[in-house]
Order: structure tokens, then C-alpha cells, then sequence
């Protein structure tokens, strides 16, 4: 049994030996082929690396190499560059030296042209004075000496050039303007009755104007206060003046007292109702004025504050036309003008109706009422064109446009076609005078008539007096002075008449 023992320790001793050294064989084996690996990788990475960099150095060769090349050819152009600045540098001194040249001989043939020209005005003012001796005439003499012989030699050939000029001019200008204007006309052609603006009021009796003035004066006071017219209570019989600029507050003034009259309670609080009523009822009719002569006319799209404005035109007249029914009237025939001639019927007719806005609101504002049209179109971001057209109707500025003219000479032709404007005898009687006064201002008239309500003035001249040509020279002269004394609307006809008569006696 020991001995069994002993066996098996020494079995194991002896196999616990050969395991040793069998794993030390083994670790040995595995330690060498690694270290050989290694060895394999450091080799293979020297190869690489020295590869690397061969590799590296041949990259850096290359590319200073090429940057020695490009650093070459910049150098070649920085050089050629320099070159030619230096070559320009040099022409352009060239130039500046060309230059102060020509600059000095300019300077010297400047003094020189400056003394030719004093030498010729000394010479010409001797030669003047010289011929003056001579002909024993001075300049200003002769010149109206030589003007007169040529006007004596040559009045015929010029008056008859004169006239025949005019004659075909105004033969062409005048078919295709009476061509247009009468289609114009004839289109737009309707009735149209002079308004003016009620500014009294008929009462049934006398006692009515205690009721109207009230106790120490209150009523009167509170229709003043409410209204913004002055009311006069006169000796007038059966009768109360209405007194204020704006014409709206007339009407309202107007309408108001028509009703308390009617309804005889007058004291401050009806007062106070009725204008109140007035004033929504004329409201009402600014507006449905304003609307119909924006459908009238054709022109949509207009701002409602705009065609308030338009509508107060309503209560507003011109020589006892009334303005709304005038700006309808322009309107339209602004439109048909336009359209005649190929010209922006839009722009005509809106700048047409537009065109005497301002004198809604004249009274309030200082300044033209064509100024005035035409700030208000601004404001309401009315179109430039119809702005333009609009100041330049009364020529306050010059009219640059089809548009603008179209619609100066429509408003022309509405404000001066018979029937349209009325006057006062004691205005038409002035007006008249003024224009025979003008034409009898001229030497050889011998008497002057202006005829059809002014529009035309016949002037009768001294034969022996003046010719055929002084007669053509005085009606332009005339003409001339009637446009800047005096101011009317559409235009006036200067015929200057010149009559020689030959008289002889059978015995």
C-alpha cells in the first residue's frame, strides 16, 4: 500500500515535471514566433517609412521646384507690369507738358482775341461816328430812318405774307378745332338752368322778424351761433338776408329757417332742433349730389370723403352758373375731346370733374382755387396726371400734357358758351367800357364798339393814319394789352377796321 503510494506521488512528480517543460517548450516556441512577427512589422515598417520618405522629399522637391517656377513668372510679371507703368508715367508727363502748352498759347491767344476786340469796338464806335458826321444822322435815327424806308418799300409784300401765313394757318387750325369742339358739343349738348345761391328769405309779415330776433335778442343769437351766418333783420319788408361765406351753411341756415318759420315755435331749443335736422338733410344732399355727378360722369372709385367734398359744389356758383353742374359739364366734354383727339379719355374726364373742387373750400383756404383743386386731389391720392391737369386749367402753371390743355379748353368753352354765365348790369356795363377804353388808348382810332356782351371789339381807324400793316400790327396790339389789363373767361375777337373811301362829283 505504501509502496502503491509512493508510485503514484512519484507518477505525479514525474508528470508535473514533463508538463513544465513541455509549457516552457511551448512558451518558448510562441515567445520566439512573436519576437519574430515583430521583428517582421519594425522591418516592414522601416521599409515603409524610408519609402515615406523618398516619397516626401520627391512631394517637397517637386513643389519648390514649381514654386521657384511661379515665383519666376510673377517676377517677369511684376517687371513687365512696372514697365509699362513707367511707359505711361512717361506718356502721361508728356501729356501734362502738351498740356501747359497748349494751357499758355490758349492764355496768349485769349489776350490776343480780347485785343482784336477792343481794337474792332474802338474801331467800329470811329467808323460809327465817322458815318454819323457823314450823313449828319445818328444811329438811332438812322435805324428808324432805314426801318421806315423798308416798311414804306415792302408794306404790301409783307401784309399780304402776313396775311396769307395767317389765313392758311388759321383756315387748317380752325376745321380741325371747330371739327372737334362741335363734335364735343353736340355730344354733351343738354339744358342747364342758372342757379344761384338763396341768400334771402321771404317771411309773411314784419311781425315775424320780432319772433325771429327774440327776447333781447336770443333767438337771433342762437341761429348765428348754430349756423355760422350772420342774419340781417333790416328795413327791408317781408324779407331776412342770410350773410356768409360758405355756401353750405348758407343752405343749412336757409332750410332751418324756412322751418321754424313755417312752424312759428321759434325759441332757442327749436332752434337748436332744427338746424339739427338742416344740417343732416344738407349732409344728405352733399352726398347724393357728390354720387350722381361721379355716375354722370363716369368716374368710379372716388374716396366718399372726395365726393362729400365734390357735392358741396352744389350750393356753390360762378357768375350765377352753377359749379357742380359745370364740372359735370367739363367732365364731359373733356371726355369727348379726349376722345377725338386719342388722348386719356380717363385722365380728361376725371381732371374735368375734379378741376373746381377747391372752390368747395375756398372760403377756408388762402390761395387759387386751382392751387386748392389740386392739394385736395393730392390728398386723396388722386393720380399725378389729374393732379397736373387740374392747376394747370386756369394756366397757374404751364400745362405739360394733352390732358392738361384738353381740359383748360373745356372749361372754357363750358363757362363761356351763350346762356351759361350771367353778370350784373353794372359789371357788363364796366367790362364793356374798359375794353372800348383800351382799344381808343391807340393812336389813330378813331372810334371803338365792343359788341356781342363783350366778346368782340371793333376798332375803326383813321385811314391816312394807318396802312394795311399798322392795321395787322394794331390788332395784335390791342389784343396783346386787352390779355394783360384785364381778366375774363373764353376769349375776345380784336377786328380792326381800316375804310377808305373815294368820293368824286358828276357836275
Amino acid at each position: 500500500m505504501e509502496t502503491l503510494v509512493l508510485w503514484l506521488l512519484i507518477g505525479a512528480a514525474a508528470g508535473g515535471a514533463g508538463g513544465y517543460v513541455v509549457r516552457n517548450i511551448q512558451v518558448k516556441t510562441q515567445t520566439k514566433g512573436a519576437e519574430a512577427k515583430a521583428q517582421k512589422v519594425i522591418d516592414d515598417a522601416k521599409s515603409e517609412a524610408k519609402e515615406a520618405v523618398i516619397k516626401a522629399k520627391e512631394e517637397a522637391l517637386k513643389i519648390t521646384e514649381e514654386a521657384k517656377k511661379e515665383e519666376k513668372e510673377r517676377r517677369g510679371e511684376l517687371a513687365e507690369m512696372e514697365k509699362r507703368l513707367v511707359s505711361r508715367e512717361e506718356m502721361l508727363e508728356k501729356r501734362m507738358t502738351e498740356l501747359d502748352k497748349k494751357r499758355d498759347q490758349l492764355d496768349k491767344d485769349k489776350v490776343e482775341i480780347e485785343e482784336n476786340k477792343n481794337f474792332l469796338r474802338d474801331l467800329r464806335e470811329k467808323q460809327e461816328k465817322a458815318l454819323e458826321k457823314i450823313a449828319k444822322l445818328s444811329k438811332e435815327a438812322a435805324k428808324e430812318k432805314l426801318l421806315g424806308m423798308i416798311e414804306k418799300d415792302y408794306a404790301k409784300d409783307v401784309t399780304e405774307h402776313i396775311r396769307k401765313v395767317k389765313e392758311d394757318a388759321k383756315e387748317e387750325a380752325e376745321s380741325k378745332a371747330r371739327e372737334i369742339v362741335a363734335t364735343a358739343i353736340q355730344r354733351v349738348a343738354s339744358e342747364h338752368t342758372a342757379e344761384t345761391t338763396v341768400t334771402s328769405i321771404s317771411i309773411p309779415n314784419d311781425e315775424m322778424k320780432g319772433r325771429i330776433i327774440g327776447r333781447e335778442g336770443r333767438n337771433i343769437q342762437a341761429i348765428e351761433k348754430l349756423t355760422g351766418c350772420d342774419i340781417v333783420v333790416d328795413d327791408t319788408p317781408e324779407t331776412i338776408v342770410i350773410s356768409g361765406f360758405d355756401p353750405v351753411r348758407r343752405q343749412v341756415a336757409r332750410l332751418a329757417l324756412e322751418r321754424l318759420i313755417a312752424d312759428g315755435r321759434i325759441h332757442p331749443a327749436k332752434i337748436e332742433e332744427a338746424v339739427e335736422k338742416a344740417q343732416a338733410d344738407i349732409d344728405k344732399i352733399v352726398k347724393e349730389a357728390g354720387e350722381r355727378a361721379a355716375y354722370e360722369t363716369g368716374v368710379p372709385g372716388l374716396p366718399a370723403e372726395l365726393v362729400k367734398v365734390l357735392g358741396r359744389l352744389k350750393f356753390r356758383t360762378s357768375f350765377a352758373q352753377n359749379v357742380l353742374e359745370h364740372s359735370i359739364e367739363t367732365a364731359n366734354l373733356a371726355a369727348a375731346i379726349a376722345s377725338e383727339m386719342g388722348a386719356d379719355v380717363a385722365i380728361a374726364k376725371k381732371a374735368g370733374l375734379l378741376h373746381d373742387i377747391g372752390k368747395a373750400i375756398d372760403q377756408e383756404m388762402g390761395g387759387s382755387h386751382a392751387v386748392i383743386s389740386k392739394d385736395i386731389c393730392k390728398k386723396f391720392g388722386i393720380d399725378e396726371k389729374v393732379q397736373h391737369a387740374v392747376e394747370a386749367h386756369h394756366e397757374d402753371v404751364p400745362a405739360k400734357t394733352v390732358e392738361a390743355i384738353i381740359v383748360l379748353a373745356s372749361d372754357a368753352i363750358s363757362a363761356s358758351r351763350p346762356g351759361a354765365r350771367r353778370d350784373s348790369l353794372e359789371n357788363y356795363i364796366k367790362r364793356l367800357t374798359e375794353l372800348e377804353t383800351i382799344a381808343n388808348s391807340f393812336d389813330g382810332v378813331e372810334k371803338s364798339f365792343a359788341i356781342q356782351a363783350g366778346r368782340e371789339v371793333r376798332v375803326m381807324v383813321v385811314p391816312e393814319k394807318i396802312d394795311d400793316l399798322g392795321a395787322e400790327k394794331m390788332a395784335r396790339d390791342v389784343a396783346r394789352k386787352i390779355e394783360s389789363d384785364l381778366k375774363f373767361p373764353g376769349q375776345i375777337k380784336v377786328n380792326v377796321i381800316r375804310e377808305t373811301r373815294a368820293v368824286e362829283y358828276a357836275k
